[in-house]
């Protein structure tokens, strides 16, 4: 695949996009008069004077204001879609007879990005700049009947599931791609997947594990062998969909029974501290009368971002809870799946090992015992067995995605029997 040529975003934008941007326009400003009206029913809180029907809002007058404001907001909305939606077919150029639709990078890395914030917002008010799963092969939708027609499909399959704010083609890192590399070396056929990392990760992993059984049952060859490569966030949803394949009543999954290889590549099986962190900002806010209207801003972070502050796999770590109140550990120990064989890959900053390499820096994101599976509970522990762990020094969150030492021992593992 040859390397992303650079242009004017601007031309990149599509029509349904305008409708998307109007519509978290709007629903800025209605989110900016609900802090408004917070901070100011906080003032009026501290002079003794009563607020309206639920907390954070005013009454009489202001409150009308406000409530008027918001009304205003929703109608603008409205007829924004409304009337953009019967623009886009004047903006939408058919294309010609043959060609494909250009990758354009640029614009799927904004999405990417904005999924991965705002992506369960995005899909809740089905917004056109949601991210819908699929897989994708050259930054395009998979084309089953041309692959069968080309005859390069093989029996050795491989799903890369890429991290948080990422899509399939930023696999690519420093002119390296792992999936093109373990192609050319061990004769597999690469699929990415493509999905909206705002989504609660257990929501993806079902969702994954579906169309794995969809992908296998129309995959032009029989397959023999599957493998499944997965980055950051992206392991706790291949281990998501695997919980979910292996306790699904019938029918039974198609996928799991195929599947070898499971590798994580720097996943946050045990959290990761910069959500934490987001956490005790969502507390901290929430002790003042007049930060509290704030707190709503903090709390506009996704599903996905929350499920990393402990490495949520399951509905029932999320289920019933409050994604924001502070709480323990409560998640359920779901362990490896059996018969397939599991690696960690971890990397660290440090130039060796160390208690502060291993708990606090890591790779810059994800400590290192989390990304090994490591818990100070024995039960929340993933058994990875020891030859099938690696820890790279001097190395960073990304940069698991093009290093070579890390190529070599996907090779090294993906070729054993």
């Amino acid at each position: 695949m040859t390397a992303p040529r650079r242009s004017n975003p601007l031309r990149q934008l599509r029509a349904s996009d305008l409708r998307g941007v109007a519509r978290l326009a709007t629903q800025a400003t209605a989110g900016a008069s609900h802090v408004a009206e917070g901070v100011h029913q906080s003032v009026l809180g501290t002079l003794g004077l009563p607020g309206g029907a639920e907390p954070g809002s005013t009454r009489g007058l202001t409150g009308l204001v406000y409530r008027s404001i918001r009304g205003v907001t929703g109608l603008v909305d409205a007829g924004l879609q409304a009337g953009l939606s019967r623009l886009e077919p004047f903006f939408t150029q058919p294309p010609e007879a043959g060609a494909s639709a250009p990758v354009l990078w640029e614009r799927e890395a904004v999405l990417a990005a904005l999924n991965g914030v705002l992506g369960d917002r995005l899909a809740r008010d089905d917004n056109p700049l949601r991210t819908s799963m699929g897989f994708y092969q050259q930054g395009r939708p998979l084309d089953l009947p041309a692959l069968a027609a080309s005859g390069t499909a093989t029996g050795k399959l491989l799903v890369l599931v890429h991290g948080l704010c990422m899509n399939d083609l930023q696999w690519r890192h420093q002119g390296h791609d792992h999936g093109e590399h373990l192609a050319r070396a061990l004769g597999y056929t690469p699929v990415y997947l493509r999905y909206n990392t705002g989504l609660h990760t257990s929501t993806n992993g079902a969702t994954l594990s579906a169309q794995l059984d969809a992908l296998v049952a129309a995959w032009p060859v029989p397959v023999g062998e599957l493998a499944v490569l997965a980055h950051s966030m992206g392991g706790l949803v291949a281990r998501s969909a695997c919980q979910h394949a292996a306790t699904q009543s019938a029918p039974a999954s198609r996928w799991l029974p195929l599947l070898r290889h499971l590798v994580c590549l720097g996943t946050p099986h045990h959290g990761a501290p910069l959500e934490r962190a987001g956490h005790c900002v969502d507390v901290l806010l929430g002790r003042s009368p007049y930060s509290r209207p704030f707190a709503r801003l903090a709390q506009l972070r996704s599903a996905g971002i929350t499920d990393l502050r402990h490495g949520h796999v399951v509905d029932g770590d999320w289920l019933g809870r409050h994604r924001f109140r502070k709480s323990p550990d409560q998640r359920i120990p779901v362990p490896l799946p059996e018969g397939v064989a599991c690696y960690a890959v971890a990397a660290a900053l440090a130039a060796q090992r160390s208690p502060a390499a291993e708990r606090l820096v890591g790779d810059g994101l994800v400590p290192l015992h989390s990304a090994l599976g490591v818990h100070d509970d024995p039960q929340r522990t993933l058994q990875f067995a020891r030859h099938r762990q690696a820890v790279f020094y001097r190395l960073g969150h990304l940069g698991l995605l093009g290093d070579a030492r890390v190529a070599r021992q996907l090779v090294q593992w993906l070729g054993s029997v």
